[in-house]
């Protein structure tokens, strides 16, 4: 019997026991109440409320914009609603880079103020200090490395990370410090599937990937793309499971047309 199903609650101890079991880890985001109740009632392993709220909630171009109270909302919705599924929950840029005490700050704000069960951090050695210093305080942390949307302007470009040697034995470096100061898990984006397999395989903890091939111990995906409700975003790593854009569209046109020709409200669904 998978370990998923013997669960009433997914724990960081559980996504481990996951690992060890060779039992494939899903996570999806999710921003508010309505969608995490239907993702967590499905099933969900983890339920990451992501910076990508940014883009998909608010419309920005990027996840830089999107400040720590605005995730907060985010995520005090999201636990609300989530009665199984583990919550992750990203550090927003500028709440932690740089200043270790801030970031301190941060992630507790995150765990009083809305619940959530773990927090999410991008980087490697260059945010050891800040990573560090949060787990002191008893909070766990779930690395990012690869693609790190928060440093886009950084990159320049959303194309495949750790191509060349040099970056992906940086990499794999960060990786393994990322194990070793404690963090209990690591999303691994947007890099080369042989390269996302060598991380996993060498790693006892959790990695996630997105656009990392099928090597990795669990895979995770937006979940408005995954549910085709955006429709400007076709990465090669994207499976849609259903065209909710069309769907919503076709709804809403038969509503305005019943309400165009009075055929909404009939007499049945009036008092």
């Amino acid at each position: 019997m998978s370990v998923n199903k013997q669960v009433k609650r997914v724990t960081t101890h559980v996504l481990q026991a996951m690992k060890a079991q060779g039992e494939p880890i899903s996570m999806l985001t999710a921003y508010d109440y309505s969608m995490a109740k239907i993702l967590d009632d499905a099933g969900i392993d983890v339920l990451l409320v992501g910076d990508s709220a940014s883009n998909v909630m608010a419309g920005h171009e990027t996840t830089l914009p999107i400040t720590l109270d605005e995730m907060i909302y985010h995520a005090s919705s999201v636990v609300r609603a989530v009665k199984r599924a583990l919550v992750v929950v990203d550090l927003p840029f500028g709440s932690y880079q740089g200043n270790s005490m801030k970031a301190l700050d941060s992630a507790i704000r995150i765990m009083k103020e809305s619940g959530a069960h773990a927090i999410k951090m991008e980087g490697g050695k260059e945010i050891e200090e800040s990573i560090i210093r949060v787990l002191s305080a008893g909070v766990p942390v779930m690395g990012h490395l690869g693609l790190t949307p928060q440093s886009i302007y950084k990159f320049g470009t959303y194309v495949v990370r750790a191509k060349e040697e040099a970056e992906a034995l940086k990499l794999k470096k960060d990786a393994t410090l990322l194990e070793e100061i404690g963090c209990f898990s690591v999303v691994l984006e947007k890099i080369p599937a042989t390269l996302a397999r060598n991380v996993a395989e060498r790693l006892t903890i959790p990695i996630i990937g997105i656009g990392a091939g099928m090597g990795v111990d669990g895979q995770v995906l937006v979940t408005h793309d995954l549910l085709g409700i955006t429709k400007d975003f076709q990465p090669r790593f994207l499976r849609t499971y259903m065209d909710l854009f069309e769907g919503i569209k076709g709804a809403v046109q038969n509503y305005i047309k019943d309400v165009k020709e009075r055929d909404f409200p009939n007499e049945k669904e009036q008092y």
